[in-house]
């Protein structure tokens, strides 16, 4: 069981890091103003969706894992 939340852990943070990479440019210049961009509570939207999308992500991926027979749990 220990090893099914370090895998779940481990995706997540993966997601996430991901989403990161390949998001921020876009949100910083595409979608906010670079002055807009420095004010905190829109990176914390910004935080907020990335971990909102990384969770749904992750939750979608556990379960084709899980129906697929790969994880066990």
């Amino acid at each position: 069981m220990e090893t099914t939340w370090i895998i779940i852990t481990a995706l997540f943070l993966l997601i996430i890091f991901l989403y990161w990479k390949i998001s921020k440019e876009y949100f910083k210049n595409e979608v906010f103003s670079e002055g807009t961009w420095k004010n905190w509570v829109t990176r914390l939207y910004y935080w907020q969706g990335a971990i909102f999308i990384s969770g749904a992500v992750t939750a979608t991926l556990i379960f084709l894992f899980k129906r697929a027979d790969i994880l066990n749990f």
